[in-house]
Formats: structure tokens, C-alpha cells, sequence
């Protein structure tokens, strides 16, 4: 049913955008529809015999997520609560399983086996959509179009200033491990050069010289310690807080991630900023 109401033409667009129209579609589909697409997804933790009865996607993710190597009181536990959601919800239990461990799967599948099912009807909606969009971004080549780029700024709660001169390394972890760059805060505690990582669209329409951002886990470690000790802020002997490394996750090659970071001599906050 997909196919058939797809009618949006053979226009250039996104990554973001062909997922933004997908999504549509299912989220303008009836209640039946819905419950009938939820049907269709098969059940995590098949046996190895059943994995050739599902798609190429499926048995990749289910076998990187590690379910076959559940074994005794683990794989009893698992198979009892699969079960007993299916009995209860109507339909299998849906995880987008791509970055997930069977660890991270078993205590999804133990929180929310109790939770009411209409409530568990939108979650599996929700994880039907995240299991589309990284379906898609590992079959499709956005690395020529991307717009996303990459920034940081860094505030001094002790001195209650921007952190003027820290020194930050930036470092891709997957899907290629590489260091990225070297960066020092301005007055501001940004960046001088702008954006660190930028998609090739956005690059190439601003003419930055920038290194590309794609979806993958990075880190920012930021050099506190010889921060503080730059600006005669009192620390301890043995700093509580001397480098601080910040991991996290590149999701959609089109979105702006700003990383913020909060931080004195005894703490530091961050978030997703904008």
C-alpha cells in the first residue's frame, strides 16, 4: 500500500525529505493499515533455520544485534517475554535492532511488555519509522547533497565567561575511527573556523573548506584542566575534572548538531543545542 499512494513524482530531494514523504504516508494510513503493517514485521530472535525466511535487512540486524547468541536462563527469559507481548499487544515486539545489543533489546522488551497498548501501538509505530530511516541512510548515497554541519561552544560556570583559548580534539569512532582535527575556542568559546564537520551540499554551496559529517558516533574531548590552569582557577592537586571526552551520535546528515558544553573545575552539563 505503500507504492500505491506514493505518488510525489521523480523530484530530486533528501535523504530527509524522502523520509519526511515516507513517513507521511504511513502516518496518514488507517488504523488497520498500521496494525497490519506491524504484523508484518517479523519476530526478534527467530532461530537460525527461520533466519533465511526473512529479509536480507533483517537477518543482518538481527545477527549484529547478537540475539542467537542467547542461551539458558537468558534465552528462556527473552522467548517468555516475546511471547507474552505478542499475546497482549496483538502484534510482535518492534525495536529498530541496527545499533542496538541483546542487552539493549532485553531491557526494551522487559519495560515494555507492561506498558498499555495503545501506548505500545505508537512506540512501535515510532520504531517502524527509525527501522525506515536507517534502512534508508545505508542504502542511499547522501554524501553529495548532505546539509548538516557540526558546531561547539563552551561556557566557564566558575568564571561565569566563555571559555576563551580551550583546546578541543574532535575524533570520528565509527564507522571509521579517525582523528578529525584540533580546534582552540575564540573569545567567544566557539569556533573561529566555523562549523567542524559540514555535509558536501552545504560545503560546496558556502565554498568552506570543512571536513565532511556523516552519520557515525564522534567525540569532542575538551582540555579543561589547562584551561582552568590558564585562567589561575583553583582545582585540586589531582584535578576532579581534567579532560573531558563528550561521545555522541550523528544521526541525520541534513540536521545541525550543536554541542554545548558547561563546564568549572567540579562539573560539567551538556546537551543537543541549536
Amino acid at each position: 500500500w505503500f507504492q500505491k499512494d506514493d505518488s510525489k513524482g521523480t523530484t530530486k530531494i533528501t535523504v530527509s525529505q524522502l523520509a519526511d514523504a515516507m513517513k507521511e504516508i504511513v502516518d496518514n494510513a488507517t488504523q488497520e493499515q498500521k496494525l497490519t503493517l506491524l504484523k508484518l514485521h517479523p519476530d526478534l530472535g527467530v532461530k537460525v533455520a527461520q533466519l533465511k525466511s526473512l529479509t536480507k535487512e533483517s537477518q543482518e540486524e538481527q545477527g549484529k544485534a547478537g540475539l542467537q547468541t542467547l542461551e539458558g536462563d537468558e534465552l528462556a527469559k527473552f522467548t517468555k517475554l516475546n511471547r507474552d507481548y505478542k499475546t497482549k499487544m496483538g502484534f510482535p515486539f518492534i525495536l529498530a535492532v541496527r545499533n542496538a545489543g541483546k542487552d539493549t533489546i532485553l531491557a526494551a522488551l522487559s519495560g515494555r511488555v507492561h506498558r498499555p497498548q495503545q501506548a505500545e501501538f505508537q512506540t512501535a509505530m515510532q520504531q517502524v519509522h527509525k527501522i525506515a530511516w536507517m534502512r534508508l541512510l545505508s542504502k542511499l548515497d547522501y554524501s553529495t547533497d548532505s546539509e548538516g554541519f557540526l558546531t561547539v561552544h563552551v561556557l566557564d560556570t566558575a568564571n561565569g565567561i566563555p571559555a576563551a583559548n580551550m583546546v578541543i580534539h574532535l575524533k570520528q569512532l565509527s564507522p571509521t575511527l579517525q582523528h578529525l582535527g584540533v580546534f582552540v575556542t575564540n573569545e567567544d568559546g566557539r569556533l573561529d573556523v566555523g562549523p567542524a564537520l559540514e555535509g558536501a551540499g552545504r560545503r560546496n554551496r558556502l565554498a568552506s573548506k570543512s571536513k565532511d559529517m556523516e552519520v557515525g558516533v564522534y567525540e569532542w574531548t575538551f582540555f579543561a584542566g589547562d584551561y582552568f590552569a590558564s585562567q589561575g582557577t583553583h582545582a585540586n592537586g589531582t584535578p576532579f575534572l581534567d579532560t573531558i571526552p563528550i561521545r555522541f551520535g550523528i544521526d541525520n546528515p541534513d540536521d545541525h548538531y550543536h554541542v554545548p558544553l558547561l563546564v568549572s573545575p567540579w562539573s560539567f552539563s551538556t546537551y543537543r543545542g541549536s
